[in-house]
């Protein structure tokens, strides 16, 4: 099975892989690095459920595979990611 662009593969806390389909990423020239969101592959099966999205930063690799995940630090990060996923799902009800 081939994984297209839209899919990275996670490790949880426990050490557990997940597949996760990725919302968007962007880059910010602010803090120099390159961001990711995503959720769990099958969570939007259920509905009754809000889909948990998730957001690392990431530094892509020299040969541009994935690069590594990293958690994000600092309130500053989090506003700009908060304002970017709400730019994008105002834009996806627009559609």
């Amino acid at each position: 099975m081939q994984h297209g662009e839209n899919n990275i593969t996670v490790i949880d806390e426990e050490g557990n892989e997940q597949l996760c389909e990725v919302l968007f990423t962007f880059d910010s020239d602010e803090f120099g690095k390159s961001y990711v969101l995503y959720y769990p592959i099958g969570a939007d099966e259920n509905d009754d459920e809000e889909i948990e999205i998730h957001a690392s930063a990431f530094v892509p690799t020299e040969d541009n595979n994935d690069g590594e995940l990293m958690p994000i630090e600092t309130d500053e990060e989090w506003d700009l990611i908060e304002e970017m996923l709400n730019t994008f799902l105002e834009e996806q009800d627009e559609e």
